[in-house]
């Protein structure tokens, strides 16, 4: 009975978000955003007997609730001068749409409730916050443009999302942070090329599909369970910090590919000053994940008689090895492909 109600949520989340990307007028995507708020807040309540569980699913929907308020009175506001011809209060009105749409994203500065949100929710919830979640707000924000506003965000959601790693024991928070700061690029992108950001988009959940799966798959929450299961099985270490580093846009893997691309795009838009910026603070998203890295991967791989063997699901499905695969290659696949033909 619990698996159909979960199928029947899921039906609607995405429903919701279609609604959202489909509408021809702000009334409507605002309902198709209430429609996947309500739909996903029974699916984070799946376990019960954590109480982090209930806890994050609260912070979520007083947060989103919160932000589909303002929406809803922003589009009153925005309906009242149109009717009025009040065009000089326009851009006001779209910094306050812009606002509520980046806290229900998780962008900087309204990112406070995205980290402590992932860290109650299992590997899938938290999978689905970070990737379908983002949709229908990020493509009602391609539809507003505010120069100022976007720089602002871009540059402090680079660097949020790169200190806020540097000093974390979950992995959880970890991806949180990554998050955000890949939505930092994700809105670079979306200021020159709608296209772009798209791209990057699937590229991103891609690569955070593959990795969440692996977490999922051997229940690794924190960094030490990491080094008890890299000490057991040196192939998963292998996958588990090359996918790592793919995600951190680490050459010659398939996360460098939608990070080349944006850079690419504003060397040609002659905007080397963010471009500077946002290679900078990404190193040091980079350089928390080389630094965990190269400490997993100086020790030995050794059988200790006090690791129990059935700990960890040594097991792999052989969709997560694709995606491992495609991860780790993919990359390098593309440009073999474009050298051919």
């Amino acid at each position: 009975m619990k698996k159909i109600s979960n199928n029947i949520f899921i039906i609607t989340l995405m429903f919701g978000t279609l609604i959202t990307i489909s509408s021809n007028s702000w009334l409507s995507a605002w309902m198709g955003l209430e429609i996947n708020l309500l739909s996903f807040i029974p699916l984070m309540n799946d376990n019960k007997k954590n109480l982090l569980t209930s806890e994050s699913s609260l912070k979520y929907f007083l947060t989103q609730a919160f932000a589909s308020s303002i929406l809803l009175f922003a589009i009153i506001i925005l309906m009242f001068f149109f009717n009025n011809n009040l065009s000089q209060f326009y851009s006001l009105n779209e910094i306050l749409i812009l606002s509520t749409l980046m806290l229900k994203s998780g962008a900087a500065p309204f990112h406070f409730w995205f980290p402590e949100v992932m860290e109650g929710l299992s590997w899938i919830n938290g999978l689905i916050l970070m990737t379908w979640q983002k949709i229908a707000p990020l493509m009602l924000i391609s539809y507003n443009f505010c120069y100022n506003f976007f720089m602002m965000s871009i540059i402090l959601s680079m660097l949020i999302g790169s200190l806020g790693g540097l000093n974390q024991t979950s992995i959880r928070k970890l991806m949180a942070f990554s998050s955000i700061n890949h939505l930092g690029w994700m809105l670079l992108a979306m200021m020159n090329n709608e296209l772009l950001w798209m791209t990057y988009f699937l590229l991103y959940s891609l690569l955070s599909i593959s990795i969440i799966m692996m977490f999922n798959n051997f229940k690794l929450f924190y960094f030490n369970q990491i080094f008890n299961i890299s000490m057991m099985n040196p192939i998963i270490k292998f996958l588990i910090f090359l996918n790592l580093l793919s995600l951190g846009g680490l050459p010659p893997f398939l996360g460098f590919l939608p990070k080349w691309l944006v850079i690419q795009n504003l060397t040609s838009m002659n905007q080397l000053f963010i471009l500077t910026i946002s290679v900078c603070l990404t190193l040091i998203t980079l350089y928390f994940y080389l630094r965990l890295s190269y400490s997993i991967f100086m020790l030995n791989y050794q059988k200790n008689t006090w690791m129990l063997k059935n700990t960890y699901n040594m097991k792999m499905s052989s969709m997560s090895l694709i995606l491992n695969f495609i991860s780790i290659g993919g990359l390098l696949m593309i440009l073999m492909f474009y050298m051919i033909l």
